[in-house]
């Protein structure tokens, strides 16, 4: 049965996610498509719970009538059909009511509901721009990401079961009271506008506090996990103190925000508390004047007072219910700012697969500015022969690890073409324009899980074998035999922890091109792939790498110009622009700024800082 139910709300849905509406009700509207056929029951049940219970007050009244006036020699034969229906009420009416309710708030909504939203959520914020992951924490984002998600399942479920209770509750509470006696109704009437009143000035001052609440609660946990993240550079600097100061200052903007909270709270509960007691007061001395004058029976004042009593409790339970629904109100508004973010990369939506047959890369009179109004790539022309093998050069800035960036389509250029076997970029699809390229880059960034997954993260689909084969030819498998976790794993099964932070730079790197190299992708950028390895490593990798290269277009970055020299073309990139390309042997007669930069090497690597203190 507990299955049943909860199959009936897909936490996975399979439709590709929409950029989200950036206003309240539109977002969680957006987010509850396909929750309907559970929120529905599960209100329609939540409405006949109240009047059942409000019922059985009003019946109480009669209860109380009767015995004070009925025959006990015939009350049984008189009112006892009464008597057993509301027994059948109570015990069996009731219960499954509350139990069916339960079944479909519990098991189908309360963890399918905000799964759905985080499911959705994170397929939507995968493929956002790099941009928008270089603009946040990424602690901040996963925070925003499950808060946001559970303050969506809040609001939605208590707008539709909650308020509908209360809403159908205080109706018959009213109606009840003023069936005994309308005069007897009129002091739950005056408290109930004057609670709308206080609840319409505290509430909505909650919500504020709750956003300003999120935002801080979001940002002491991003600065949090960005000193776990950076833990080495960190003791590296001895900083630790430096970190803690940090995240204190994260942690008193949040317990501000708290303060002002809990001082309305405080507020709201005291005035509440007095407003309640004059409404029990009047309701009972209007009831016993009303008796004295014979104008009212003891089974309406019983009534009255005590749905009074339960009003009571009841207000208590709706004020923190109604804080709770304006703080999720104020964390989802926190998180629409996140989340709701258009993508600036995106398919077109006529976008087709890249087909790479060849492997030809031509950049089209090129600009990108990173927004900016000018600089990093200016008219960038280059032609990339298919199986041709480019170095290329330049100052720090000049634009190559750009270059890069635009190729794989990071960001979208603002001028000009990247065109590939003739097809451009700008009209494929992302995920097949990657699947065609393989990268290594200079900050090697592993998963954390296993060294098998973090190989097999270059071709899912590879046997055992062929993993095994990348990682010989990557020079991996003698250090990854002695790899062990803390739970034990060995070798290719050991997890290498956040970032790959467990193994040297060194290992990270042949992690990351025997992941390359099982891809096997026709196209290859190499963005100082060898630059962590000592020269023994690189050495032996080296020869690998050519036979990777082999049949591919290659794409080399290297400030250690030995490494790239042989390539069949170097092209030497400045301020955004080709200014000199050919073979090493030709760029040093050429006597340009290759030459300059290769006679100011020291064992092959370009001193940065004296070349550019020579300009």
């Amino acid at each position: 049965m507990f299955h049943w139910f909860e199959q009936r709300l897909n936490p996975f849905p399979p439709d590709e996610p929409e950029e989200p509406p950036r206003t309240l009700m539109a977002f969680c509207l957006h987010y509850t498509r396909g929750a309907w056929p559970s929120l529905v029951p599960a209100a329609i049940l939540m409405a006949l719970i109240a009047i059942a219970e409000v019922w059985l007050f009003s019946f109480l009244g009669n209860i109380v009538d009767w015995l004070a006036e009925k025959d006990r020699a015939t009350f049984l034969q008189e009112e006892g059909w009464k008597l057993a229906g509301m027994g059948a009420v109570v015990l069996f009416a009731l219960p499954l009511m509350v139990w069916l309710h339960s079944l479909v708030s519990q098991q189908s909504l309360m963890g399918n509901y905000p799964m759905r939203i985080r499911w959705q959520v994170h397929r939507y914020l995968l493929k956002q721009s790099m941009t928008f992951y270089q603009d946040e924490f990424a602690g901040r984002i996963a925070t925003k990401l499950m808060q946001t998600a559970l303050a969506v399942r809040e609001c939605v479920i208590k707008l539709f079961d909650v308020l509908n209770y209360v809403t159908v509750y205080f109706a018959g509470m009213l109606f009840i009271v003023a069936m005994a006696d309308w005069r007897l109704a009129a002091p739950i009437a005056a408290w109930l506008v004057a609670y709308i009143f206080l609840m319409r000035y505290f509430v909505p001052r909650l919500g504020r506090v709750a956003e300003v609440q999120a935002d801080a609660r979001s940002l002491m946990t991003g600065r949090v996990v960005d000193s776990y993240t950076n833990i080495q550079t960190v003791k590296l600097f001895s900083h630790a103190n430096r970190e803690a100061s940090y995240a204190r200052d994260g942690m008193a903007s949040f317990l501000d925000a708290v303060y002002r909270q809990m001082r309305l709270v405080t507020g709201l509960y005291g005035v509440l508390y007095v407003l309640n007691s004059l409404c029990l007061f009047a309701v009972g001395a209007l009831g016993i004047w009303l008796w004295l004058a014979e104008a009212v029976t003891v089974g309406a004042i019983a009534v009255a007072l005590g749905l009074v009593l339960r009003l009571w409790g009841m207000s208590q339970w709706i004020m923190w219910e109604l804080s709770a629904l304006f703080e999720n109100i104020g964390t989802v508004r926190d998180g629409i700012n996140s989340i709701s973010l258009p993508r600036l990369v995106e398919d077109k939506p006529d976008a087709r697969p890249l087909e790479v047959s060849q492997g030809g890369i031509v950049f089209d009179n090129v600009r990108f500015h990173y927004g900016k109004e000018k600089g990093v790539i200016e008219q960038l022309s280059l032609a990339i022969r298919p199986g041709e093998k480019v170095g290329v050069v330049g100052r720090s800035g000049a634009g190559k690890s750009t270059l890069v960036n635009l190729v794989l389509r990071f960001y979208d250029i603002e001028a000009g073409r990247i065109l590939i076997d003739g097809q451009d970029i700008a009209g494929v699809t992302q995920d097949s324009l990657r699947a065609n390229i393989g990268m290594v880059t200079q900050d090697t960034s592993l998963l954390h899980r296993s060294v098998r997954d973090n190989i097999l993260y270059g071709r899912p689909d590879a046997t055992e074998d062929m993993m095994l084969d990348a990682a010989a030819k990557a020079e991996t498998l003698h250090f990854v035999a002695e790899l062990t976790d803390p739970k034990g794993r060995k070798g290719f099964d050991a997890h290498v922890g956040e970032r790959g932070v467990k193994l040297s730079g060194g290992q990270r790197q042949r992690i990351a091109i025997a992941r390359v190299m099982l891809k096997d992708a026709p196209i290859l950028i190499l963005d100082e792939a060898t630059s962590a390895l000592d020269s023994e490593v690189e050495a032996a990798i080296q020869e690998n790498l050519y036979r990777l290269m082999e049949g591919k277009t290659v794409i080399a970055i290297a400030h250690r110009l030995s490494t790239i020299a042989a390539m069949d073309r170097l092209v030497v990139m400045d301020k955004g622009r080709v200014i000199e390309e050919g073979t090493h042997e030709e760029l040093l007669a050429q006597g340009g700024l290759y030459a300059q930069l290769w006679e100011r090497q020291s064992g092959g690597f370009l001193d940065l800082d004296t070349a550019q203190a020579a300009e």
